[in-house]
């Protein structure tokens, strides 16, 4: 019998009974997890835009949802920081309710498209997956979120949340990026006027500027925004909390509360010789460049360095980003250059396996020490420091150190500098009352407060970088928490 036939079958009955009765668990471990669609990786390096992975078909959603033992206690949820009801939005899957999927989702996270595209799953939610413990494939919990909102956006089925009755109160939020819009969703779940603020001409902040849309297609950012629209939340763009207006303004515009979710878009730097040449820059200025002014058409206002031979240092997701992009840009030889080994890499397994299946080159094992220009000035040749691992340092990874009188040299004409950002000093500097990390971060307790009594932070500005769903994570804690403590401030 087809899926699809027991589904139609048992519609009528209650339906964790039914499933139960319909598979048992050794059906459902029996199954082997689904590979998504992708396309071919000669042909996705042509273009900037189209989406690699094609996401799931209705048959594979319901096969990879039967995979779900629907646990008496769900680790999955354990791993994930916005607690999205994993076990209840698959077996809606499974049951072929894809509408009551979808509105599960949205009942805990602004973002299920998003989150089913760019979040490591395998690091947080499937990395508790009870299938582990078996040897076996977790559950494809990414893949199936990613098809729920898909479905829903794709047959205009989205609901809009439960408002809830106007409190009379508005909130500020500073930055437009996943920690920024999803306090600002649930603040307006609660009932607040929200406005967010944004430095930039394009809402989405890293999601936008970031990633590029052949991981994370802008429509799907877009729809996502639209919702958010929809339930009330305002947008004002090309505005710069700390420079156009003040948190004082903020005030006197009768603002109750101040959320920062400004992110962290300082990049670093090595500090080595040649790291000023012209061809060697930021890989948060490169993919700004190319993902949110266009620098990769032909005759672009803001055209971007190219080559034929580039070089990305660092071994993160952003890093991966900038050197698939570069391969689309006409590189005939990307390079990763990383301090360490593939095993260290913090990129995701999935970033790592498309650039290789893209002819990106890994340069494990290698730092560079020096650039050295052509007669113009530019970028020509980079030095690389051979190294080997030690012991493990601070972050649990083992310690890189230089091969004694192992140095290489190779030619490059544009060098993309991924190493990690710092916050941006902006907000920390022209709010006082802040109290500031050592690194520039501001500093909050574990609800998400700051010393100031109606301000908030989460997301980069706070942890110096991390992922999407944490940044999610932080703006849902730090909603909670600010209207927990404006219900109690009158006014």
């Amino acid at each position: 019998m087809e899926i699809k036939e027991i589904i139609a079958k048992r519609r009528n009955m209650p339906w964790r009974e039914a499933l139960r009765k319909t598979y048992s668990p050794k059906d459902r471990t029996a199954i082997d997890r689904v590979h998504m669609r992708e396309l071919d990786p000669m042909y996705r390096i042509t273009s900037l835009t189209e989406e690699v992975n094609q996401g799931l078909t209705e048959e594979q959603a319901l096969l990879e949802a039967r995979r779900c033992l629907d646990c008496a206690k769900p680790t999955c949820m354990e791993g994930c920081p916005v607690e999205i009801q994993i076990p209840s939005f698959i077996k809606e899957i499974e049951r072929g309710d894809f509408r009551s999927a979808a509105k599960t989702l949205r009942e805990t996270t602004s973002l299920p498209a998003v989150c089913g595209r760019v979040c490591p799953q395998e690091r947080q939610c499937e990395s508790r997956c009870v299938y582990l413990s078996m040897k076996k494939k977790a559950v494809a919990i990414g893949y199936l979120e990613r098809f729920a909102a898909d479905w829903a956006r794709e047959h205009q089925a989205v609901e809009e949340p439960i408002i809830a009755p106007s409190t009379g109160k508005k909130v500020a939020v500073v930055g437009s990026g996943p920690a920024g819009l999803s306090f600002a969703g649930d603040m307006a779940k609660f009932g607040y006027e929200v406005i967010v603020f944004e430095a930039l001409h394009e809402i989405g902040g890293v999601l936008k500027y970031g990633i590029p849309e052949y991981r994370l297609p802008n429509y799907v950012v877009d729809a996502e925004i639209e919702l958010l629209k929809q339930m009330g939340v305002q947008f004002e763009t090309n505005t710069i909390v700390g420079a156009t207006i003040s948190y004082e303004d903020l005030h006197d515009m009768g603002f109750a509360g101040l959320f920062v979710g400004s992110g962290a878009g300082l990049p670093n730097f090595m500090n080595i010789p040649g790291e000023n040449l012209i061809g060697v820059m930021s890989s948060n200025e490169y993919l700004t460049r190319v993902n949110l002014m266009n620098a990769g058409a032909d005759q672009s206002e803001t055209p971007v360095f190219r080559g034929q031979n580039v070089a990305v240092i660092g071994g993160g997701n952003t890093a991966m980003d900038s050197v698939r992009t570069a391969k689309r840009l006409g590189a005939k030889r990307a390079m990763i250059v990383y301090r360490r080994s593939e095993e260290e890499m913090p990129a995701r397994l999935e970033e790592i396996v498309h650039a290789k299946e893209e002819g990106v080159e890994f340069l494990t094992l290698h730092n560079p020490i020096e650039y050295t220009a052509d007669e113009n000035g530019r970028v020509a040749r980079m030095r690389l420091q051979k190294m080997h691992l030690g012991e493990p340092d601070a972050s649990g990874r083992r310690k890189p150190i230089p091969t004694p009188n192992a140095i290489e040299e190779i030619p490059v004409e544009v060098v993309i500098v991924s190493i990690g950002v710092s916050p941006n000093p902006l907000i920390p500097n022209a709010i006082s009352g802040l109290k500031i990390g050592p690194k520039g971060t501001i500093v909050v307790n574990e609800k998400g407060a700051t010393d100031l009594a109606d301000v908030y932070a989460g997301g980069d500005i706070v942890r110096g970088g991390a992922t999407v769903i944490l940044a999610m994570g932080d703006g849902r804690e730090a909603a909670r928490n600010m209207h927990q403590y404006l219900s109690q401030v009158a006014g």
